[in-house]
């Protein structure tokens, strides 16, 4: 079984900063994708930004140049950086990895963590 666990989430005014991070621990031999979602109330869930080892992070184009998706792989933590925030970012944010208890043969699957809120609002 796999855990994630988020933190960071939390109240902030147009303009300023937060920092998610998320922790998975459990049966993982690796860890293919780790991303960040996130829904906001009576929308769908949304990718907001997903990093695989060895490649360039991807965005929603409405966080690029404002949100840096980061990854400590030794810790198996993902981290979501967000600067410049505006009301519209207010949603629930749920980290999701794509992981394998085994490295061959790859059975990946996916988890969620259980959401954090981050609401922005003056």
């Amino acid at each position: 079984q796999v855990q994630l666990v988020e933190s960071g989430g939390g109240l902030a005014q147009p303009g300023e900063s937060l920092r998610l991070s998320c922790v998975a621990s459990g049966s993982i031999a690796t860890i293919y994708v780790m991303a960040w979602y996130r829904q906001a109330p009576g929308k769908q869930r949304e990718l907001v930004a997903s990093i695989t080892s060895g490649s360039s992070p991807n965005y929603a184009d409405s966080v690029k140049g404002r949100f840096t998706i980061s990854r400590d792989s030794a810790k198996n933590t993902v981290y979501l950086q967000m600067n410049s925030l505006k009301p519209e970012d207010t949603a629930v944010y749920y980290c999701n990895i794509v992981s394998s208890q085994t490295i061959f043969p790859p059975r990946p699957n996916t988890y969620w963590g259980q959401g954090t809120q981050v609401t922005v609002s003056s």
